[in-house]
């Protein structure tokens, strides 16, 4: 069961761990085995992404979260890809004026 979402993504490609190939995109919808995303690149088949989306609910109704999963690409057309999940995991935004990264939930690992 897919559910239409619409959240910014942003997208990494880890085929080649020293090309830093990104990109940014938006959800169009999403399920427990899969996500379709819009992206400004054509992707190619079987590809692994990481992508990071914004989650609509905070937590304990302070804290933004982003999913993050890891896959592969199974579809793609003009502006659009399918891409199965193969991992996933919520992360927190970090505290502090000057931290920009994301920590992962001090829970036991969320993966599919």
């Amino acid at each position: 069961m897919r559910f239409p979402i619409d959240r910014d993504v942003h997208y990494r490609l880890l085929d080649k761990p020293n090309a830093r190939e990104t990109g940014n995109g938006k959800t169009i919808n999403i399920s427990s085995s899969g996500v379709l995303f819009t992206s400004e690149r054509v992707r190619r088949l079987g590809e692994r992404l990481e992508l990071a989306i914004s989650w609509p609910v905070r937590l304990d109704n302070k804290h933004p979260l982003k999913l993050v999963v890891r896959g592969e690409v199974v579809r793609f057309e003009p502006g659009r890809v399918a891409m199965q999940i193969q991992q996933h995991e919520f992360h927190i935004q970090s505290a502090g004026p000057n931290r920009s990264t994301l920590d992962t939930l001090s829970r036991p690992s969320l993966r599919s």
